[in-house]
């Protein structure tokens, strides 16, 4: 018997490992860069305005560890029966910063640069396994050459 990919329960669960993991970062960052990022709770707020009046972007990459590649979205929709809305480096708010990555490392880029980045290295836009997410796949080593920062955790 074949099993239907539960899209509402993956949604769900995504935004909850996402909010933990922007939680997690915006400590360490307050902790160990003195950087106090206020995020927005509420859907309202952050379709008004961003996740964040400082205008920082936190996206989790669960598979960076096993792929060696960031996820960089630019569209999303919760089913593959719903049309992609515009996300991630082409969501227009205020976002200018985009941090990326996992418990262990955190690449930090200028969202600029990043749409930059698509035409100047011809990267091809392609979706998600799920069919729920379009993006590029960015290289450990292109990531490092372009992040405006990294941070790397040894400990926890």
């Amino acid at each position: 018997m074949e099993m239907k990919f539960n899209y509402e329960a993956n949604y769900k669960n995504q935004l909850k490992e996402a909010q933990e993991f922007q939680d997690f970062w915006c400590s360490y960052l307050w902790k160990h860069e003195c950087l106090a990022i206020g995020n927005f709770s509420s859907e309202k707020y952050q379709k008004k305005v961003g996740e964040n009046l400082q205008g920082f972007e936190f996206k989790y990459d669960k598979q960076f560890c096993k792929t060696g590649n960031l996820w960089i979205e630019t569209e999303e929709r919760k089913t593959p029966k719903q049309k992609y809305v515009t996300s991630g480096i082409y969501r227009n708010d205020n976002t200018w910063m985009y941090c990326i990555g996992d418990y262990s490392t955190l690449y930090i880029f200028t969202k600029k640069g990043l749409c930059k980045l698509v035409k100047l290295n011809h990267l091809s836009i392609i979706a998600n396994n799920n069919d729920t997410s379009k993006g590029y796949l960015m290289s450990k080593n292109l990531a490092s050459k372009y992040a405006a920062k990294v941070i790397f955790i040894t400990e926890r």
